[in-house]
């Protein structure tokens, strides 16, 4: 047995609450520089308008878009975006991951087996939820992430100016800005990803090819990471483009996506494929399997601490 032993009482859902925010913030800490060199690809070629980005930079490639990147504005530009992406994590992890199990039994009204269009609800309403909670951090998350060090200008100084820069000069709804988008691309992702982990684990457990240890959930969480880049990285793109656009330059994110067809053809909607790949794959692995560490972990310390001696 690799890891902690499971408990015989499964884990609750404030467990699964707090591990599922804290294993994704982790997971963010682990793999925020692939996501930052994807927002980087995506928003590349992008008009300029009243926006300063960093794609007048040419990035090529992962590798090419960090090394440009740590050359131009420093390793730091990394990072950009980290506090509030951490942020994010705690709030949207925690009830797209963390309520998943709990709103699957809902749909299923308690009942073990769950059929695929139960886990798909469930993933959907999760997914779906976790941004009504949790847009406002995400926007502004991509907007660090989009601006360059570089040759001053910046947008925003810190995470705090960023918030109240936004509701001044965008009004509330700009902290909400990109939240259809959001939505569709998170009921996907979290379909994809939850569903798909969900599946994969469970076959390979009926099977007996594996038993429930760290093996297993590295193998499903790395099958769930590729499905998901996948299906959501045309959602993803246009997504990052809307929230990261300046107001005005898109009426909508149906116009943000019908622009980037006309101007760049359809590849643009996999642009940054690769780091997306990357960064999914390898967080769908260090957070599933964290979560799953963590659930054992928290379940095992609460029992101890409720022991009589």
């Amino acid at each position: 047995m690799v890891g902690f032993k499971a408990t015989d009482v499964p884990p609750t859902a404030t467990v699964k609450f707090q591990g599922a925010g804290t294993a994704a913030c982790i997971a963010d800490l682990i793999t925020f520089p692939l996501d930052t060199a994807k927002v980087r690809l995506q928003i590349q070629g992008e008009s300029q308008g009243l926006v300063r980005t960093a794609a007048s930079a040419q990035y090529r490639g992962v590798l090419g878009t960090i090394l440009t990147m740590v050359r131009t504005e420093g390793p730091r530009s990394l990072y950009n975006g980290l506090v509030a992406g951490l942020q994010r994590q705690m709030s949207f992890a925690s009830v797209r991951i963390g309520l998943y199990d709990s709103v699957k039994q809902f749909y299923t009204k308690g009942s073990e087996h769950a059929g695929i269009g139960s886990r798909l609800l469930a993933g959907s309403t999760t997914g779906a939820l976790a941004v009504a909670v949790a847009q406002p951090t995400d926007v502004v998350k991509v907007r660090f992430q989009a601006q360059a060090r570089a040759g001053g200008g910046r947008r925003y100084q810190s995470t705090v100016e960023a918030y109240k820069t936004i509701a001044r000069e965008e009004g509330i709804r700009g902290l909400w800005k990109g939240t259809s988008p959001n939505v569709a691309r998170n009921a996907i992702v979290n379909c994809a990803e939850l569903v798909t982990y969900d599946l994969i684990k469970d076959t390979l457990l009926k099977a007996n090819l594996m038993t429930d240890d760290l093996p297993c959930h590295f193998t499903s969480a790395f099958g769930a990471g590729f499905c998901t880049t996948v299906i959501a990285s045309p959602v993803d793109v246009v997504k990052t483009r809307y929230m990261n656009s300046a107001l005005g330059q898109y009426h909508s994110a149906g116009h943000c996506a019908l622009t980037m067809l006309r101007k760049e053809g359809p590849r643009a909607f996999y642009k940054g494929f690769m780091p997306s790949f990357l960064r999914l794959g390898s967080w769908n692995v260090v957070m599933f399997v964290t979560y799953e560490q963590l659930k054992r972990a928290l379940m095992a310390a609460y029992q101890s601490r409720e022991a009589p001696f």
